[in-house]
């Protein structure tokens, strides 16, 4: 297998809400809510999913908890927050604590950024779902600006 990743599916408990936080409070781009259309005969899981494109051409994908578990044919276990984290690097230590400000105001739960003794200032959110999220200042990784930046 190829060492890439081309999408990120989480598990939520509402794709309304979920597609809210990310889209309207993130400013993630959406076309919203697709699929709906679509179900799978042989496991039962419908297919509206909620898709972001990301910067990278990373995709971001959002998927009703009991819609993933029943199309992975796997038990349909409760959220389970802490078990990994995204990591969003950033140019900045302003653009941590502007990023956990903007994630908190969209609804998030946020933990305060401060410097980590390996070298990084950074901090976490938890979105509705509780899927979490460290902003990253890494002076020795900083990200190149986007177009327009």
């Amino acid at each position: 297998m190829e060492s890439r990743l081309h999408v990120i599916t989480l598990a939520v408990g509402d794709l309304d809400r979920a597609l809210a936080f990310y889209r309207d409070g993130l400013g993630f781009n959406s076309e919203g809510i697709i699929g709906i259309e679509w179900s799978d005969e042989r496991t039962g899981a419908n297919g509206a999913v909620a898709l972001f494109t990301l910067d990278d051409g990373l995709m971001l994908s959002l998927y009703p908890r009991r819609d993933l578990a029943m199309d992975a044919e796997i038990d349909l276990s409760p959220a389970h927050g802490g078990e990994f984290s995204l990591g969003h690097l950033v140019q900045s230590r302003d653009d941590v604590d502007r990023l956990l400000r903007e994630a908190e105001a969209a609804g998030a739960t946020v933990t305060q950024a401060h410097d980590r003794p390996w070298g990084i200032y950074s901090g976490y959110f938890r979105d509705p779902d509780g899927h979490l999220w460290e902003v990253i200042w890494n002076p020795g990784r900083v990200p190149s600006p986007r177009e327009g930046d």
